[in-house]
């Protein structure tokens, strides 16, 4: 009988190794927001401290920076109501502004859409942000991600709503190679500039960026397929730096934009031509920026590098190229790519 008990649970323990391979080990709530981007940081961290990250240039480790200050590692952080029995409600979370207190560039995005009446047709309808961001988006999926473009780190899609496409030209031709967002996202906001050294001294983002006006849109290739980038341009005593990245610009209109805006624009022009394309500039104390769409090919942009002296914007003459890096899966157009864009075509 004992050898029978003996083999009866060597049998049991088989079985629930096995089972723990097949259908994996279903971690707790607490357990896999512990994991997830909202706690851990580990995107800005991993792409920060990569081999061709900005703390090359720094030196500075990401655990002494105050980025990580926003990520919440404790429930309260972003709920307060409770039940009698103790447990969250949720009912806090589905005001938009508390999402807002961290996600401050969508802020400034929704700030700058209304004053330019171009606001996104989802907030404008009403919509908040976990009408599209579920609680696998916030709460995480007991997987581990370096970055929120990585596939699965973000469930939020344009096709969990948008199950059925209008069948028209503009589609037939594109939804196999573009994203949704290349022609419906309107602007992209990004930031100019991040004065690392002001802000280390004075704690503070304030006055040591410069926001876009949000002018332009730039394509990026991002796992085959053409959708909207970003870009950030930094500086540390005197030495710069870029970092390009697919990004969704809570920007969204309903009208895309017409095929001349893309397709052998002015943009276009230049780069078969092998001119440059001034995304950013700074001349005599004033900011200029690019406007309408542009690919990534960082070859042919050119952006402004400034100092910040006595308060002021400087130009930083040193000719030494930036150090570059591409983020979350970014990649310039491809030839083929670049090639179709540099077609006219007429809706």
């Amino acid at each position: 009988m004992k050898r029978v008990g003996f083999y009866c649970a060597v049998f049991i323990t088989i079985c629930s190794v096995l089972a723990i391979i097949i259908g994996g080990c279903k971690k707790d709530e607490a357990t896999c927001y512990m994991m997830s981007l909202h706690a851990t940081g580990a995107g800005m961290k991993h792409w920060y401290e990569k081999d061709d990250g900005f703390m090359q240039i720094t030196g500075i480790p990401y655990e002494k920076l105050d980025c990580k200050s926003c990520h919440a590692t404790k429930c309260e952080r972003c709920h307060n109501e409770k039940t009698a029995e103790g447990k969250f409600t949720g009912t806090d979370v589905k005001n938009k502004e508390l999402c807002l207190q961290c996600h401050s560039r969508a802020k400034l995005c929704f700030k700058m859409d209304t004053k330019a009446k171009t606001l996104d047709l989802h907030v404008a309808q009403g919509m908040i942000c976990s009408d599209c961001h579920g609680k696998e988006d916030v709460h995480g999926d007991c997987k581990e991600y370096q970055c929120m473009r990585e596939p699965g780190a973000v469930k939020a899609d344009c096709n969990n709503c948008h199950t059925e496409i209008a069948k028209n030209k503009s589609h037939n031709i594109h939804l196999k190679k573009v994203h949704c967002t290349a022609c419906h996202v309107s602007s992209t906001l990004s930031c100019y500039n991040c004065h690392f050294d002001n802000f280390l001294k004075t704690k503070s983002r304030k006055g040591n960026f410069i926001p876009s006006n949000k002018c332009w849109v730039m394509l990026v290739n991002y796992r085959g397929k053409v959708t909207t980038g970003n870009v950030q341009t930094l500086v540390y005593q005197g030495k710069k730096f870029i970092a390009y990245a697919p990004y969704f610009t809570h920007s969204i209109m309903k009208k895309a934009r017409q095929c001349v805006d893309c397709h052998d624009n002015e943009a276009m022009k230049r780069i078969n031509n092998g001119e440059k394309i001034p995304v950013f500039t700074y001349t005599n104390g004033t900011f200029q920026e690019w406007k309408g769409v542009f690919p990534l090919v960082h070859e042919n942009l050119t952006w402004a590098f400034l100092d910040k002296k006595n308060g002021k914007w400087v130009a930083i003459e040193d000719d030494t190229e930036p150090m570059v890096q591409y983020v979350c899966d970014a990649k310039p157009l491809t030839k083929k790519q670049l090639k179709s864009l540099s077609r006219s075509y007429k809706r």
